[in-house]
């Protein structure tokens, strides 16, 4: 038996219509599709690292911003090359354009 081709269709249609509503709720379910959330205490150890030849405060404060920011990439050590983490070496002040990572 043949099934007529508006069945066919329709068919088809409610699939990919199923499909993409799945997709909505997958997204809605992580937060909108972002960086998923790190745990404070993985950005609190790489800033611990990163931060240890700084004065702690301020750097502290950044470094876990931009760890958060980007997904709990932090570069290794105090001197480590930001390129490790592009996210982290590629934010920038919105006034004065500089690093905003430290």
């Amino acid at each position: 038996m043949r099934v007529p081709p508006l069945r066919a269709t329709t068919a088809l249609l409610a699939t990919l219509l199923v499909a993409a509503s799945f997709q909505d709720l997958t997204v809605a379910a992580d937060g909108g599709g972002g960086v998923v959330p790190v745990p404070d205490s993985v950005c609190d150890a790489k800033c611990q690292k990163r931060c240890s030849l700084k004065v702690a405060g301020r750097c502290m404060g950044l470094c876990k911003m931009c760890c958060h920011d980007c997904g709990g990439c932090v570069p290794s050590g105090p001197y480590a090359s930001k390129d490790e983490c592009p996210c982290y070496r590629d934010m920038v002040s919105p006034k004065s354009r500089r690093p905003k990572c430290p």
